[in-house]
């Protein structure tokens, strides 16, 4: 009798705090966007384990972590399954507005070699694995961490990890000439797209 007595009174004592917490206003009402873009960058922080400052690419961080799961699959470009180019690809169309190569030997031949020890946000990061060309590429995010579609699907990864420091090959950067010639397509296209309407 004493156990049923005592469940009652948890029911009951849960149902006055829910219904508490349905009445009184929430934490987010009162807080500015300023706030709230500070909460969710020490969020995407902790979760990824990179120090976002104040200039992070908070696109390129919501992406990834919108991602984050998806399984891989050679040759995929969906949520389906998506391989590492064409996550890649995906990110830099949606986060940078720029429409890049398919695939990582491809991608490589628009960058200007970087350092690792210089490497940006949103820099690439290329592997060859098992093999003496290009074979894996990754969106570096800081601290050492980069976002890629490995064979656990998309996934946030360590350089120091002694899997991928074996296979580094380089960074890269998008080189300029290339963004100035994707920007000025993109510019023709929206110019084109709207004199047809």
């Amino acid at each position: 009798m004493k156990k049923v007595t005592i469940v009652i009174a948890l029911f009951f004592s849960i149902l006055a705090v829910q219904a508490q917490t349905k009445i009184s206003p929430g934490p987010t009402d009162d807080k500015n966007p300023d706030d709230q873009e500070s909460l969710a960058k020490d969020y995407l922080s902790q979760i990824m384990g990179v120090a976002m400052s104040a200039t992070s690419n908070m696109k390129l961080f919501h992406f990834v972590y919108d991602w984050i799961g998806t399984p891989y699959r050679f040759g995929g470009s969906s949520r389906r399954g998506i391989d590492c180019s064409a996550f890649t690809k995906e990110l830099y169309s949606e986060v940078f507005n720029m429409d890049i190569q398919r695939s990582s030997r491809d991608i490589f031949s628009m960058v200007s070699p970087v350092r690792r020890d210089d490497l940006k946000e949103g820099d690439l990061v290329f592997f060859k694995i098992h093999s003496r060309r290009i074979s894996h590429v990754g969106i570096y995010l800081g601290n050492n961490r980069f976002a890629h579609a490995s064979s656990r699907g998309v996934a946030i990864s360590s350089l120091d990890d002694a899997y991928y420091r074996r296979y580094f090959y380089r960074g890269g950067r998008m080189l300029e000439s290339f963004k100035a010639e994707l920007e000025k397509q993109s510019t023709d296209n929206s110019s084109t797209s709207t004199d047809n309407n």
